[in-house]
């Protein structure tokens, strides 16, 4: 029986020098989205996608992080008080969402280096692995697209989209096969090779990895058998390509929109298509948008 993925990790120690002045005191995970931190719609993808238990992997200058998921009781109070009903609900809901736990990564040194560091927490069993950068709008949510493809071959599972051979080298990119699933030959593919961050030239196909993973617990022995990379930190492309040695993993081009929030145009782009979607305000800006003289 293949096991249930119960689990989620959140990495979230980077310093997001992209976003300087704004991130140097506020982590860009909870930058706003509309009226969001970008890392409440992560949460959300995964308990909507059955996760039970989020492990979040901070680092200094984070705790808001922990604060914005924990009770808050002077204003749970305060809303209570001036009889704010609706906002009182919104806030509770938040604390209430999901059990979500945190381990320090007192280094940024990487990706792989920020998922071994849940390996206590997440013991034995896969889990996923959510990069909030990465905002993705979808009918059914990303992370339940790639358990369906888990929960059907056993094996780890990553996001795949493809990406235009000018951004092509920001990305890790794969060198893949197509398999038929479900009469589908076009969406789910077997991975044969991993190439990190190649020039266009070197690419090894235009379907790029974005950030969501399903992963089996070997991806820590893999992480631990590696070496540094570039900078000397340790890549979780390099650890997904050391366990191409022993073990299958698969790619899905998962249906959906993904936003690049963890850049500036990207940020803007995905702030404004989340405004236009939402009914109590969506109206009243597009009408604004429309009477800029451009």
């Amino acid at each position: 029986m293949i096991p249930k993925v119960r689990k989620a990790v959140f990495p979230a120690a980077g310093l997001g020098t992209r976003f300087l002045p704004a991130t140097k005191a506020m982590p860009k995970e909870m930058l706003p989205l509309v009226d969001k931190p970008l890392i409440q719609y992560c949460v959300e993808e995964a308990m909507h996608s059955g996760i039970q238990d989020i492990i979040i992997v901070t680092g200094r200058g984070k705790s808001s992080i922990e604060d914005h998921f924990d009770v808050s009781f002077e204003l749970e109070q305060l809303l209570e008080s001036k009889n704010k009903t609706d906002m009182l609900s919104m806030v509770r809901s938040i604390s209430d969402m999901i059990d979500v736990c945190y381990i320090r990564q007192k280094e940024a040194l990487g990706l792989g280096h920020a998922v071994l560091r849940a390996k206590d927490l997440v013991g034995n069993e896969p889990f996923a692995t959510v990069l909030s950068d990465d905002v993705i709008a979808s009918d059914v949510p990303c992370i339940r697209q790639l358990l369906d493809i888990y929960e059907y071959y056993g094996a780890s599972v990553v996001a795949l989209m493809e990406v235009p051979p000018d951004q092509i080298s920001s990305y890790g990119v794969v060198d893949a096969e197509p398999v038929s699933h479900n009469g589908n030959e076009h969406r789910v593919f077997r991975i044969r090779n991993m190439v990190e961050k190649p020039k266009p030239s070197d690419a090894p196909s235009n379907l790029a990895i974005i950030g969501r993973y399903i992963l089996t617990p070997e991806i820590f022995t893999c992480i631990e058998s590696i070496e540094p990379g570039a900078g000397g930190e340790l890549q979780l492309t390099d650890a997904l390509k050391y366990m191409l040695r022993s073990r299958p993993i698969y790619g899905l081009k998962f249906d959906g929109k993904r936003y690049d929030a963890g850049d500036k145009l990207g940020f803007l782009k995905a702030t404004v298509e989340f405004a236009l979607n939402r009914h109590d305000m969506g109206d009243a800006f597009r009408t604004y948008l429309k009477g800029l003289t451009l």
